[in-house]
């Protein structure tokens, strides 16, 4: 089966403003329309805004320090910069 187009795999974005929705088939199943997206790991939103993107890598980053504080409790400068590097 070669080229064989998976309609549950794909869906439609929107982008800019004043655009008007269009319902779009493939293979006769309707396609999910979404305002953001994630590929590659990076979140793609419907006005090209990165707020989101932000947002998302903030989190992680404090949510790593957070393990850092928890976990490390001798915390001298020389160990804790390497692993805020990492």
């Amino acid at each position: 089966m070669a080229n064989v187009l998976m309609p549950t795999k794909c869906k439609v974005m929107h982008v800019g403003f004043n655009i008007s929705t269009l319902n779009i088939d493939m293979n006769d199943v309707q396609l999910e329309c979404v305002s953001e997206e994630k590929d590659l790991g990076v979140i793609i939103s419907d006005d090209l805004k990165w707020e989101k993107q932000y947002s998302e890598a903030a989190r992680k980053a404090n949510r790593m320090l957070g393990m850092i504080k928890h976990n490390f409790i001798y915390r001298s400068k020389e160990p804790i910069i390497p692993l805020h590097k990492v």
